[in-house]
């Protein structure tokens, strides 16, 4: 591993921050802080920590010994000063003559003592670091420390290759008792640059923000090269036929993990990735000598060990049963596990018993979440940790810590507190936009963006919005295999489909006598066709998921009212509301939804200011009057529709229905 400190960013960057008001150490404390949490080797999604100690003058003017520290579940990738909560150091050093505090007690203290309270809470870790002496002290999980002190001997490998450089400092869970503990070894021994704390990580400190930076990259860099030294042979066995596709497996994975509730389900993400040394794990079953995490953190994020699958032997009608019969025995497994434990938090409730990683042999890596993020953060966290456990089998052996401290870990409050909870009525879904560059299609992207879903915006036009928290893809839905082609895509990112919105539409204003075979063949494709190309494949990715899903068509009020001029938009339309009741028809069995919108007057790609303005005047009317010509005298706008969407998609005993959104015209009313 390269020190990625450069003496010149470093003094830009202090400059910067001094423009801010930010004293020289503290921008040095940033920087180095950032250069720990951009590398994936050291730390991942708020892992590590970090601090520095100053002695600044308060706002009696009086100097007074203050510790920022990096708070709790900070990012250091991207950390900046309002991740740096300040404390009281003096008191915090005081805590140290007490014999023994529990959680809340020192979590009292730690908010007790911030300088500022409307900074985040500070690490769980924080009196470690402000038990030693150092300036600056750094933390992290660095994978070449972990896969060398996850190893039965890991004592004599420590002596062996860091001699007295390093303190080593026994497992225990994060907090009070380790903290002192820490500060024991180091005065026993105040040479030493730094701590190995057992099946836990790596602290190294200096007297400047580079030293302590380098002392990090330089025993990390020890460590890589001992595991390099004596590093065994593992066969990466190669499996080439794939039985099936890594999108299907995602769909079957959402089937058996997606825990029922009422009449629906909390459904999960599914993410896949294919890293190349995955196929180790399968060499001589090394997979079952997995006894817990290479690290307490990851626990939280990953559970205590994967679920691998190998289907090598299986024929390719027994995979999905052999995926059930797998995930129901690593279900109850984990029942056992919590039963045996729970004496130990009497508090704890039992968590969602699934795997959090599943890997299968030849194909791949599957992560778990109930959203996108959670699901992205355990398959980045479980390709670290899967990396570390292969390359402590390379070196030796792999050895975790004891089930009951790996329980405490999983259900430790202070440490559940980094997960965010949310409980948007949409979570664990994955909805599809046809037309989600168009004005309806974005409104009704940012509603159930909002809402909690993960959210997919199809169109066939270069995309210049923007769209932070969604994905697109450019696709044609008149065409079969471009929709298969992006349906697939979607399963391999987010692991399936449950809302479909088809909203893709094409109009052209020309009278019935005028339209000729490639005018209406195309308003056709894309009116109907479209349509039905995408339900058609999309039921097939709702019958692997099992866990029901909704198509709703925009369907329009040509369909039902026909106007001048509009016979090329409205003849799809009305067959596509058949469409839409006869897939509402052969597939109810399968808790498969299909619902459509009537809506009119509504600003949009179709109802262009040229229209609008175009038939107004035909008609004698204002704009305004024309565009609130309805019952209620109320325009209706593409948030109006994008309401009408959200409501038919949670709608569970509704489908083969129609929700008019026109503000009230008997005329285009279903009788």
């Amino acid at each position: 591993m390269k020190s990625k400190w450069n003496d010149r960013d470093a003094s830009k960057f202090i400059k910067r921050y001094i423009k801010k008001g930010i004293n020289r150490e503290l921008a040095l404390r940033i920087y180095s802080t950032r250069l720990l949490g951009n590398d994936s080797r050291l730390v991942l999604h708020g892992g590590g920590n970090t601090s520095l100690k100053l002695s600044l003058k308060n706002s009696f003017g009086k100097k007074e010994n203050i510790i920022y520290v990096k708070g709790s579940g900070k990012d250091m990738s991207n950390i900046d000063i309002d991740g740096f909560p300040a404390l009281e150091l003096d008191n915090l050093i005081k805590l140290k003559k007490i014999k023994k505090i529990n959680d809340f007690q020192m979590i009292n203290y730690l908010k007790k003592y911030m300088i500022d309270t409307t900074f985040p809470n500070a690490s769980v870790e924080t009196l470690l670091h402000s038990f030693l002496p150092h300036k600056y002290v750094d933390h992290t999980h660095s994978n070449a420390i972990l896969s060398l002190i996850d190893q039965p001997n890991v004592k004599n490998i420590c002596k062996k290759i860091f001699g007295n450089d390093l303190g080593l400092v026994p497992y225990i869970m994060p907090g009070f008792e380790l903290s002192k503990k820490a500060s024991e070894v180091f005065e026993k021994n105040p040479k030493v640059k730094g701590l190995i704390l057992l099946n836990h990580g790596i602290f190294t400190f200096g007297d400047s923000a580079k030293q302590s930076y380098e002392r990090m990259i330089k025993f990390v860099s020890i460590a890589e090269r001992e595991l390099r030294r004596k590093s065994s042979y593992i066969k990466r066995n190669q499996y080439k036929e794939n039985k099936v596709t890594s999108s299907n497996l995602s769909n079957i994975f959402r089937k058996y993990t997606s825990i029922p509730l009422g009449d629906d389900y909390h459904r999960k993400i599914i993410c896949y990735s294919n890293p190349s040394f995955l196929n180790q794990f399968f060499h001589k079953n090394i997979f079952t000598k997995i006894n817990g995490p290479v690290t307490p953190d990851h626990v939280i994020r990953i559970k205590h060990r994967p679920l691998f699958l190998d289907f090598t032997k299986v024929k390719s009608n027994e995979i999905e049963k052999v995926i059930k019969k797998h995930i129901i025995n690593y279900q109850k497994k984990y029942i056992n596990y919590f039963n045996r434990n729970k004496h130990l938090n009497k508090n704890a409730k039992m968590h969602d018993p699934n795997p959090r990683l599943i890997v299968v042999k030849g194909i791949g890596l599957f992560s778990t979440g109930k959203n996108f993020q959670e699901a992205k953060i355990a398959m980045d966290v479980g390709i670290n940790s899967l990396s570390v456990m292969i390359d402590a089998f390379k070196y030796n052996k792999f050895k975790s810590i004891p089930e009951k401290e790996i329980f405490c870990m999983e259900y430790w409050p202070l440490e559940l507190a980094k997960l965010k909870k949310s409980n948007l009525p949409l979570q664990g879904n994955i909805t599809v936009i046809t037309g989600g560059l168009g004005t309806i299609g974005y409104k009704t992207a940012l509603k159930f963006l909002n809402e909690g879903s993960e959210v997919v915006l199809l169109d066939n036009i270069k995309n210049n919005k923007k769209i932070n928290g969604m994905s697109y893809f450019k696709c044609d839905v008149t065409i079969e295999s471009e929709i298969n082609k992006v349906l697939k895509k979607i399963s391999e990112k987010y692991g399936g489909i449950d809302i479909i919105i088809s909203n893709a539409g094409f109009a052209i204003q020309r009278s019935l006598k005028d339209i000729d075979k490639l005018v209406l063949d195309r308003s056709f494709a894309i009116n109907f066709f479209a349509h039905h190309y995408l339900a058609q494949q999309s039921v097939e990715i709702f019958k692997r998921q099992s866990t029901g899903g909704s198509i709703l068509f925009n369907i329009s009020k040509q369909a039902i009212n026909p106007g001048e001029n509009f016979a090329s938009y409205g003849l799809p339309k009305a067959t596509l509301l058949f469409l839409m009741k006869q897939y509402a028809l052969e597939f109810g069995k399968y808790g498969i939804r299909f619902n459509g919108i009537n809506a009119d007057r509504v600003k949009s790609g179709l109802m262009t200011k040229e229209v609008i303005l175009k038939r107004a005047k035909a008609r004698g009317l204002s704009v305004s009057s024309y565009m609130s010509g309805n019952l209620l005298k109320k325009e209706v706008k593409p948030e109006d529709v994008a309401n009408a969407f959200f409501y038919l998609s949670r709608s569970l005993k509704t489908t083969a229905c129609i929700m008019t959104v026109d503000g009230g015209n008997i005329e285009a009313s279903l009788r």
